[in-house]
């Protein structure tokens, strides 16, 4: 994930550096079920409204927990297929805040009601995200669901209202692109506190999708108004948060704004930038999904790493021998094409492998998804 926020307020309000810490224990995204009430045209896990056989139970779900937080895991994305339709996700969060976990969910907003609001603002959900690809009809259309957007719409705003850190969740793709800047306007007149932007991965339904990924003009000119946005927002004294997922290529292009709109900060910027260091899959970022199966994060699904039924978390995670955790973990990556000429390598670490891999058949081919020109990686 690349925060753009942060980095947007390093330029307005620049801190000193400090050396890179690794993080105690990975952000662990948690698909509890896979059921959903809609059928989203770039859903990863490709969930249908039906159940799921051989998901985790609530004592199962109890001992991963209790592994992770002794392992020195600290945050819990809840997410699904539609977690709420899950029957014990309030039990879950509970247990998840009382233990110390930051603890966030990921919903499709629609199943956020008046029956059962005072249920999720009482679990202390630190953040709710809820998605939406459009508006109005753009978004329905994408969901497959007539009125997804405004019952999504009713959700965000009972969520404000409550009191509850909520954000809306983006995904750019030539069929909703026209609709990114009423989205922003959105966020701003009904005062949503994080937007998320995610760029189109090729997993799940979303691979089906490959042609509807956005020409790279098209991420480009996105890009540059998320972050303009941000940067009006933050300079007005009304900041929000803005983060970006699924190419690591964000920090770059990043970089290259600000050498144009605010050359004197430049230096301090990519210096910034060298610290995020890029992709973290299989390293600060993890995923179980609802049978629990460990993946090196959401895209993955198609390679497991372990099960949690048959080994802990914590001992599938450490394990020396696991061959996909070694390569994602090596630094530098041994990318090739454009990737291994870009000069950014030590930013983005090679940007998001799984389009690789799942595009060429090689995990260390150049990725697709990067939009950076020839000019920009210095190829």
């Amino acid at each position: 994930m690349f925060r753009i926020s942060a980095f947007v307020s390093e330029l307005l309000r620049p801190t000193p550096l400090a050396p890179r810490r690794g993080a105690a224990g990975p952000v662990v995204i948690w698909n509890l079920i896979r059921r959903c009430n809609l059928h989203c045209r770039h859903c990863y896990s490709a969930s249908v409204d039906k159940d799921f056989a051989g998901e985790l139970d609530y004592a199962e779900v109890c001992a991963v927990m209790d592994d992770l937080h002794a392992y020195g895991v600290r945050a819990l994305i809840l997410s699904g297929g539609e977690p709420l339709l899950r029957p014990d996700i309030f039990d879950i969060a509970r247990r998840a805040k009382a233990m110390g976990f930051y603890v966030g969910l990921s919903s499709n907003g629609t199943l956020i009601d008046g029956r059962n609001i005072e249920s999720i603002a009482g679990c202390g959900f630190d953040y709710v995200g809820i998605s939406l690809d459009g508006l109005g009809a753009t978004h329905d259309r994408f969901r497959g669901e007539a009125g997804a957007f405004d019952a999504s719409l009713a959700g965000i705003r009972l969520c404000r209202d409550r009191g509850l850190k909520v954000g809306i969740r983006y995904t750019l793709t030539q069929g909703n692109a026209d609709d990114l800047p009423g989205l922003l306007a959105l966020l701003d007149a009904e005062n949503v506190d994080r937007f998320y932007f995610s760029h189109l991965n090729y997993a799940g339904r979303g691979g089906r999708n490959r042609g509807e990924d956005s020409h790279h003009r098209m991420t480009r000119a996105a890009m540059e108004r998320i972050f303009e946005t941000c940067l009006e927002q933050a300079a007005a004294g009304r900041p929000r948060e803005f983060t970006s997922g699924n190419n690591d290529a964000d920090g770059v292009f990043f970089l290259h704004w600000v050498r144009r709109r605010f050359p004197q900060s430049a230096p301090h910027i990519e210096a910034r930038l060298r610290l995020w260091g890029g992709n973290a899959s299989g390293m600060n970022v993890a995923n179980i999904d609802n049978r629990g199966n460990v993946h090196a994060d959401t895209m993955w699904w198609h390679y497991t790493l372990g099960n949690v039924r048959l080994r802990p978390f914590s001992e599938i995670w450490s394990d020396p021998a696991e061959p996909l955790l070694k390569l994602l973990r090596l630094r530098p990556r041994p990318v090739k094409g454009r990737c291994a000429s870009c000069a950014h390598l030590d930013i983005c670490n090679g940007n998001t492998r799984i389009r690789a891999q799942k595009q060429s058949g090689d995990l260390w081919a150049e990725d697709p998804g990067c939009y950076l020109t020839e000019d920009e990686t210095g190829v």
